[in-house]
């Protein structure tokens, strides 16, 4: 993501990977195991999994491993209709579970075609089948909903989830907004692939996640499926409707690219995305293959104030500038491919991203990575930048604030700095690789940070991560 406090500032301006794949889902199914406390006959999914800063989000008991959404939306009245359908896997015994969502009308749930019956509390949907769920039974839950979608607030004040837009809707998930309109597993623990049928009215566009594999118009309204091949969390999916001007075509990478660009924003967008090509191997040369099959962009015109990495397809509020495209771009290993096991663990997104600004910067004739560092250790202590360390932020409301941003990235220079480019730039690379597709934590990131290099780097981490105020200089 682009914080708001940041945007403006910005726009100034293969066998290894296949045991990494094969290992990723079983870690998170473990992950989610372990939150909901002791598995016996008969127990009730945990209604989070946990997270210290969102500790509804997600369920315990299950894990999705697909989404098929059916969803039609009407732009002018702003009616939603949707049918999620679940393909999930026990990882206890369940009497019972939860689905993340927020607002929308429930109509109907069952589970193996059988009904169930279901109650709402908060942001939970509760289920309980006709039949108990063995521990490790694939199960399919099928949610019939609809209603008006509207964003959540998030906890530092931003609108999350589906905004309506006045021709369609800036559908932006990050960190909970997934819940506004379908029934999820709502925490990056959490990854499925997915499967999207849209319909929307004739001459706007629904562009979701993944590759474009139909596109029909009958009776006034056009239909758009879309599938999303690798595991992603739900705070990445779009279903983004809209005005759009549409352009496609691979890369020679093989690289699937469909941008849609709302025509208010087309001409500044254009000289931006035309680089979206080179900048997409740039980063390949640096952390590793491109780790989706599809790429592009949404640029919408909408006032929510951010950026977001929505996987293959990040999605802008306006033309975005390069480096807001870089620093999105970069998220797709890191965040997207790589995801985060808890939101405090954030900076392993947002300053691997902010870095990796630096370095295209450094590579392309602008400031150096060093010159970026000097020009933000100069500010004073008293500066915000300092107010909390990046390796904890303390709350929801912190996780998009400068120092998780640039102090993050100050965290991956001294880094650079400790063991040099030619360990620094393989540790990069490592870590997307051996993590791709799959979940990281920093504490993951420091042991390969010191096998890689062969050095004590803790007291490095403990300084630039988790320690309050501004570090003295090494």
């Amino acid at each position: 993501m682009t914080a708001p406090q940041d945007k403006a500032a910005g726009r100034r301006s293969a066998v290894l990977r296949r045991e990494a794949v094969l290992a990723a889902v079983p870690v998170a199914v473990a992950a989610l195991l372990g939150a909901t406390g002791p598995a016996t006959a008969g127990t009730a999914g945990a209604s989070g999994v946990g997270d210290p800063y969102f500790p509804l989000s997600g369920n315990g008991g299950f894990h999705v491993e697909h989404y098929d959404l059916t969803l039609g939306y009407d732009t002018s009245s702003r009616h939603l209709d949707g049918t999620a359908v679940l393909t999930a896997r026990a990882t206890q015994a369940l009497s019972r579970f939860d689905l993340d969502l927020k607002g929308l009308k429930v109509t109907g749930v069952t589970v193996d075609r059988a009904a169930a019956t279901f109650r709402r509390s908060g942001q939970e949907l509760v289920v309980t089948p006709r039949h108990a769920l063995r521990d490790r039974q694939q199960f399919t839950i099928t949610v019939r909903y609809n209603g008006t979608p509207a964003p959540v607030t998030d906890p530092d004040g931003s609108a999350d989830g589906w905004v309506p837009t006045d021709d369609g809707a800036f559908v932006a998930g990050e960190p909970q907004g997934s819940m506004t309109w379908f029934p999820s597993n709502g925490h990056p623990l959490d990854k499925s692939t997915y499967d999207f049928t849209l319909t929307v009215p004739k001459g706007r566009t629904a562009v979701a996640n993944g590759v474009l594999r139909s596109e029909h118009t009958a009776n006034g309204r056009t239909t758009f499926r879309w599938h999303q091949a690798e595991p992603m969390a739900a705070y990445l999916a779009t279903a983004t409707v809209g005005n759009f001007q549409v352009e496609k075509y691979t890369t020679p990478d093989g690289i699937q690219v469909y941008n849609a660009v709302d025509p208010r924003e087309a001409k500044e967008a254009a000289p931006v995305l035309k680089k979206l090509p080179s900048v997409l191997a740039w980063e390949s040369k640096l952390f590793g293959p491109y780790p989706f099959r599809a790429a592009g962009s949404i640029v919408d015109h909408a006032d929510v104030g951010y950026a977001l990495e929505t996987q293959t397809r990040p999605i802008y509020d306006s033309a975005p500038d390069l480096s807001t495209l870089v620093h999105e771009s970069a998220h797709q290993w890191f965040g997207d491919s790589v995801a985060l096991t808890s939101w405090k663990d954030i900076w392993l997104n947002e300053g691997f991203a902010t870095y990796a600004e630096w370095l295209y910067s450094e590579q392309h004739g602008g400031d150096s990575a060093q010159k970026s560092f000097d020009a933000l250790y100069a500010r004073p202590a008293s500066s915000h930048l300092w107010a909390f360390p990046p390796g904890n932020p303390g709350s929801g409301a912190n996780i998009f604030d400068t120092p998780v941003y640039s102090r993050g990235a100050m965290t991956l220079h001294e880094l650079r700095r400790a063991v040099g480019d030619k360990a620094f730039f393989r540790i990069l690379r490592d870590w997307a690789t051996v993590h791709r597709g799959g979940h990281g934590t920093t504490a993951q990131f420091i042991a390969l940070s010191e096998r890689v290099s062969g050095k004590n780097l803790g007291p490095l981490f403990h300084t630039w991560l988790h320690t309050k105020g501004k570090p003295a200089k090494a």
